[in-house]
């Protein structure tokens, strides 16, 4: 992890570029909030990540996870296990963060789909980060509350469910931005497209409700898009959904 993978994209706002997935850390004085974790194999370039911006693991008072897949929660074990980071999701993203159920693509789907461009490669990348590693956070609790969280950059949680069925973005008020995890992302090494779109549909667990609920993104106050893959996107978010769904 090098000091040019991580980038300021809004006051208090980094993100940190994993090669094949993104994750955030919020800043508030000496305090952070960490927004998902990727891979396993991500899990020293997490805590690099923190210590280039000039903190300590320790300055992280929680992790917020927008769902449960292998590459956003890597570092959620290891954080936990040396600094006791608490990690939060939706209710109905604990479970699947607890591993009482997994809703992931499969090897057979990824096999399924070896004939698009950038799969294999892609998938070849994800195993080498630990993506077929057993993964879970056994320690994930719901979110403390509702509206906005009492933590550094006072991100408010957004239920969208379909990538996963308890999948949440995050807006920022404060700098007018929405952490969108991977219900609406700007690239992704199986896509050809660069902008606002959705992930391959073998990816969801349910393609509709993955559609339907960028219908709450749209009516974010927000004109700077933060996704789980892909480059910052820059305009109204209701600008990036029409994007997306085209």
């Amino acid at each position: 992890m090098n000091r040019s993978d991580v980038h300021q994209v809004a006051d208090g706002v980094f993100r940190v570029d994993g090669g094949i997935v993104n994750w955030y850390l919020l800043r508030d004085g000496r305090d952070l909030t960490l927004v998902d974790a990727g891979y396993p194999g991500n899990a020293g370039d997490v805590e690099s990540s923190i210590r280039l911006l000039g903190h300590d693991p320790r300055d992280v008072r929680a992790l917020l996870v927008t769902h449960a897949h292998a590459d956003h929660i890597g570092a959620a074990g290891p954080l936990h296990a040396q600094y006791d980071t608490p990690a939060y999701c939706s209710a109905a993203e604990v479970p699947h963060a607890h591993r009482e159920f997994l809703e992931q693509v499969t090897p057979v789907q990824v096999l399924a789909n070896a004939w698009r461009p950038g799969v294999l490669p892609w998938a070849l990348r994800a195993i080498r980060l630990g993506g077929t590693t057993p993964t879970a956070v056994p320690h994930a609790q719901p979110f403390p509350g509702t509206g906005p969280l009492d933590l550094p950059g006072g991100p408010v949680p957004v239920p969208t469910p379909g990538h996963t069925r308890g999948h949440s973005a995050f807006h920022l008020p404060s700098v007018g931005a929405v952490l969108t995890g991977d219900g609406l992302v700007t690239g992704h090494p199986t896509s050809r497209r660069t902008g606002p779109q959705l992930l391959p549909g073998f990816f969801d667990h349910d393609r509709p409700a993955t559609v339907a609920t960028l219908a709450p993104l749209a009516g974010l106050d927000a004109e700077l898009v933060l996704p789980g893959h892909g480059e910052p996107w820059h305009g109204p978010v209701a600008d990036a959904v029409a994007a997306a769904r085209s």
